[in-house]
């Protein structure tokens, strides 16, 4: 009979209580704490939720986040479903989960905030500073800044669905490794955008990855699954759970993407879907009018993977309607 190997001094040391907003979560507990992030006009404080699942044994804190962008709401259930799968007898570590970052954009049905600005253009935030700037400030030091590594689950939008995809740096090899164990179907290199919670995370040292999928005000159950399942294959990674779904497929890879954009205004009818290969010179769709007077072909630049789709039928001029990844490698 096999025999248990033996604990590390790390393993048997005493965790010591969470604190987060001077609330204190014992290890081996799950605590909702509010966080205040501003008063509404009638007075009462708008709070934002975090979830502190706190392991009886020593490990790495981790977050998880969705609905940066009000609208983007497939990564709320994901983080409710996580939730279940991990509870903190079996996690090392700390799990920080905050389904809905942006309170008031998902209030109002809304991408952005009340003052018009989108919170994913505000990190690091400002204390001081706009409704967006301080609940960035808010979020990120309250959360991020106390944590190692993070997900921040996102859908397309504009009425575009993307394939559940990973964006991060492929040139770091933990980040790398940690994308690899997600396994979502696309590992998408994404470079560093000013005022991203990415970039503000990359700045302090903090690893992070971007999950997106599905679309905008839309629950897409296989976009979920992908979601809660790549974040528990995160967490074994971490060696913060000991068992995990396993991957179907190694994930692809790919450095660069494009948009194909639609040549005149009308009706999009498309040809291909998610997930789908495209050659060089394919016709994608069509671009019609009402009438049947005028047809206008989209056709593919390159070979490649599509990784994202326009869903809306009435399109202008410019829109962009065919997202298409040039695939690298399974590397």
């Amino acid at each position: 009979m096999r025999s248990k190997p033996a604990r590390s001094a790390e393993d048997t040391r005493a965790v010591e209580p969470f604190v987060i907003a001077d609330t204190a979560v014992a290890p081996g507990a799950t605590a909702r704490v509010e966080l205040r992030i501003a008063r509404l006009p009638a007075g009462a404080w708008m709070p934002m939720s975090v979830l502190v699942v706190h392991g009886k044994r020593p490990g790495p804190t981790v977050w998880v986040n969705a609905a940066v962008h009000g609208d983007e709401l497939n990564g709320v259930i994901a983080v409710r479903r996580l939730l279940a799968a991990a509870p903190p007898q079996r996690l090392r570590g700390t799990l920080l989960a905050v389904p809905v970052v942006n309170v008031f954009g998902v209030t109002i049905g809304s991408r952005y905030l009340p003052d018009r600005r989108d919170l994913n253009r505000s990190f690091p935030g400002a204390r001081r500073g706009s409704l967006a700037g301080r609940l960035a400030d808010l979020f990120f030091e309250s959360v991020v800044a106390r944590c190692s590594v993070g997900v921040d689950y996102h859908t397309g939008s504009g009425g575009r669905f993307n394939l559940p995809q990973i964006r991060c740096n492929v040139d770091d090899l933990e980040t790398m490794r940690l994308a690899h164990a997600f396994g979502a179907p696309l590992i998408l290199h994404a470079p560093l955008r000013q005022g991203t919670l990415r970039a503000a995370a990359s700045k302090r040292g903090i690893r992070m990855l971007v999950y997106e999928a599905g679309e905008a005000g839309r629950l897409d159950s296989k976009s979920v699954s992908s979601g809660v399942h790549g974040m528990l294959r995160v967490l074994q990674g971490l060696d913060m759970l000991e068992r995990a779904p396993k991957t179907r497929r190694p994930s692809l890879v790919a450095r660069e993407s494009h948009w194909l954009r639609a040549p005149r205004s009308g009706f999009w009818v498309s040809d291909v879907k998610v997930g789908k290969r495209v050659r060089s010179g394919q016709v994608v769709g069509m671009i019609v009018d009402a009438v049947g007077l005028s047809d206008k072909p989209v056709v593919s630049r390159e070979s490649g993977l599509v990784i994202g789709l326009q869903h809306t039928t009435a399109v202008h001029q410019g829109d962009a309607i065919v997202h298409v990844a040039r695939i690298h490698s399974h590397e």
